[in-house]
């Protein structure tokens, strides 16, 4: 099997509120908290990412990239196994698993892409993060789902406009944040927007 890019979606939504506080209580970051990756359900894209795969790559990419504070990812997807220093927007700091939901701290720089994120986050614009990876994948069901393989690297995660799998959501850190009080559920409105302007 050959190894190809593989690009997939977690929404969230963040208030302005949230985010004027997480801006005020981190000295001027803006620092997100959310869903990266969920193992063992199929995506939107009819992927699973087995629990063991991801939970490999996480600890791999944690020992390597977050300690070594180069966890780095871009403004929008690109189509490069490499993350381009010059469009990055953000900096994962950490990740951790809360059952089978990868979720990581992120802390958007004060790059020009991060600055860019930062405006859009704080003009109420839904985004998603995605990860990107190199792998190959295998047909399980005849329902098109497909999982990945042993041989799957993570390489970032990415901020981009075209989320594609329910359920995810980021809100902003700051001290004593009561998660369950913040998860707002993705509402589909993507999806409404879409068939408005191809006229269904």
């Amino acid at each position: 099997m050959h190894k190809q890019l593989l690009v997939d979606y977690m929404p969230f939504e963040i208030s302005a509120h949230k985010i004027n506080e997480s801006i005020q209580k981190n000295n001027g970051k803006l620092i997100v908290k959310g869903i990266l990756q969920r193992a063992g359900a199929q995506n939107q894209n009819g992927r699973i990412y087995p629990r063991e795969i991801l939970q490999r790559e996480a600890s791999q990419y944690t020992d390597t990239q977050i300690k070594e504070r180069r966890a780095l990812g871009e403004l929008d997807h690109p189509d490069s196994s490499v993350v381009n220093l010059q469009n990055a927007s953000h900096n994962i700091t950490e990740m951790h698993w809360d059952g089978d939901d990868l979720l990581g701290t992120v802390e958007v720089l004060g790059t020009p892409s991060g600055n860019i994120l930062k405006e859009l986050f704080k003009s109420g614009i839904k985004l998603g993060i995605s990860s990107r990876g190199l792998g190959s994948v295998k047909e399980i069901r005849e329902d098109d789902a497909v999982e990945v393989q042993d041989d799957f690297e993570l390489i970032a995660f990415d901020f981009v406009s075209n989320p594609s799998t329910h359920g995810a959501f980021m809100y902003p850190m700051n001290e004593g944040t009561d998660r369950s009080k913040q998860i707002e559920k993705w509402s589909g409105v993507d999806g409404i927007i879409n068939d408005i302007m191809r006229g269904d």
